[in-house]
């Protein structure tokens, strides 16, 4: 399934991070009869040494997974085009893939998650400001800042990676940073656990883009959209999960062990790597052709030629950058897309983040607004279904635009009624449900589209624009918390992500090419830009 270039390098290197970070489990458990407070403990040498092992390992990995000749391959990958047989039926083959790669996605969404339930427990620790202890020093909103700013670092940063050391290799990357970053649960100071859950923040940001793409190169045309919309909709089933963990782990075991999970979890993605293909695409772009052929006939797809869109430039880098997804060709869906992106972004980490403190203001009890969140999240499920089933069966175009307007239309309703929101109990949770759905959807069917509307040199990167550009608002919004920013109201949250979601809508409807039942170098014809 595309083997890698150096094996024991990267075997040799997975086997050190994993040693690394099982080295910071003793000063965790000498803490147990402290209820695993580790505050002030002075880091000891098996920690020491199982830093060494991980920068050691990350390095060795990193080595084992770049292809050789990767000089070569920044000529070749803007010439290859390929068509894979596109009305190929599901094989088992494929059902392992979207298993796999399902389960990748559910522990990706569930790091950023576990930020909003390890919060409380860092803050009283270590003493940080946070709404129950005004009077901290240190904000702790630095922690779920830092990693916010990782996921959108990752982003971009995968979009790099995905494209220079391949669509398998960028998967595998993140399994082995979520394994190594665990590590954060053992930090004995703030400082170490902020530039840890950047770290992590990093490798999750990144795997996201990376698996979409993959599938997209991989799932036969017709049963593409569906699917990935529907497995990007497991963010509500990342919630539940992580709501689930944090209420039966960390009574016992403290908020540390919500990362320290990271091990196991990072560990179980790298030993399902047999089922991970890599890119077809990616393989030929690396001269390895009868490798792409075997990964294909396991699909049951075949090569065909097609013309190349644009000749590379020998005399510079063929691949395009981030840049090339506003060339002429690109710039209206990259448009939408960003567009969108923001909408998303704000949703989640302005309106949703903030939803239980304004629900408080309203005088919702706290026990309720817990109660509002887990309901939507249970009936976004079936909901998530009916999304995949339209994008992937009616139309992907008229899918965004409805679901965009849909969420801003409620969004609207729910910043007139705000300040009444109280006393209108049933509509006021039938009106959070659609915005708190939308969020899981909208982002669902992100990644889907920007994973579509690009060819192959382009996909990685403009599947990773779309990513780390909605994890901006989060940075945005986490930036004013630091500042010791107040609050904004219901009404404000509302109008910030209502604004975006109906200019997207609008730019869709302008720009957003259609891709149900259309072959991925068909979708938006054009020119690839050989610089960048």
């Amino acid at each position: 399934m595309g083997s890698f270039a150096r094996p024991a390098f990267f075997w040799a290197g997975a086997a050190a991070c994993t040693a690394g970070a099982l080295l910071h489990l003793p000063m965790y458990l000498h803490a147990r009869h402290m209820g695993y407070r580790m505050a002030g403990m002075p880091v000891d040498t098996p920690m020491l040494i199982g830093m060494l092992l991980i920068v050691t390992g990350v390095a060795a990995v990193l080595h084992g997974l770049l292809p050789r000749g990767s000089d070569a391959l920044r000529r070749q990958v803007a010439s290859v085009r390929v068509r894979a047989v596109d009305d190929a039926p599901l094989r088992p083959a494929h059902v392992a893939l979207l298993a796999v790669l399902s389960l990748a996605v559910t522990i990706d969404v569930m790091k950023p998650m576990t930020l909003s339930f390890v919060v409380p427990g860092v803050a009283k620790e270590y003493g940080l400001a946070s709404p129950l202890n005004p009077g901290g020093d240190v904000p702790v909103s630095w922690l779920p800042l830092s990693g916010i700013a990782g996921t959108m670092t990752g982003s971009f940063l995968w979009g790099w990676l995905g494209d220079r050391i391949g669509r398998r290799g960028s998967i595998l990357l993140a399994g082995v940073l979520f394994a190594t970053t665990a590590v954060c649960g053992a930090m004995p100071s703030f400082s170490w656990n902020v530039a840890m859950c950047f770290l992590m923040g990093t490798a999750a940001g990144g795997l996201i883009p990376i698996a979409f793409t993959l599938l997209v190169e991989t799932v036969p045309q017709r049963h593409r959209g569906w699917l990935m919309v529907l497995i990007g909709g497991n963010v509500t089933v990342a919630y539940i999960l992580t709501s689930w963990l944090a209420a039966t782990l960390t009574p016992t075991y403290s908020w540390r062990i919500l990362w320290l999970a990271g091990l196991p979890t990072g560990l179980l993605l790298i030993a399902l790597n047999r089922w991970i293909p890599e890119s077809p695409r990616y393989l030929l772009a690396t001269g390895r052709t009868e490798e792409a052929r075997r990964v294909l006939a396991r699909y049951g797809s075949t090569l065909q030629d097609a013309p190349a869109v644009a000749a590379p430039d020998e005399t510079g880098p063929a691949r395009p950058g981030y840049r090339g997804l506003f060339a002429a060709s690109f710039r209206g869906p990259t448009l939408a897309l960003t567009v969108l992106a923001v909408g998303a972004g704000l949703m989640s980490y302005g309106f949703q983040m903030w939803l239980p403190t304004n629900l408080g203001r309203l005088g919702i009890a706290e026990v309720s607004s817990d109660r509002v969140l887990r309901d939507s999240a249970l009936i976004s499920l079936p909901l998530n279904v009916l999304t995949a089933l339209l994008y992937g069966l009616w139309s992907s175009r008229r899918t965004v635009i409805a679901l965009a307007g849909l969420t801003a239309a409620a969004l609207v309703a729910l910043a007139v009624l705000a300040e009444t929101a109280a006393g209108h109990g049933l509509p006021l949770r039938l009106l959070l449900l659609v915005p708190l759905w939308g969020i899981s959807a909208t982002a669902a069917v992100l990644a889907a589209y920007s994973s579509e509307a690009y060819p192959t040199p382009l996909r990685a990167r403009g599947t990773s624009w779309a990513a780390g550009t909605s994890k901006a608002g989060g940075v945005a919004v986490l930036g004013l918390s630091v500042a010791a920013v107040a609050v904004p109201p219901l009404g404000v949250t509302a109008l910030l992500g209502a604004v975006p979601l109906a200019l997207a809508a609008v730019a869709f409807a302008l720009y957003g090419p259609e891709t149900r039942g259309r072959r991925l170098d068909e979708i938006v014809p054009g020119q690839v830009p050989a610089r960048a």
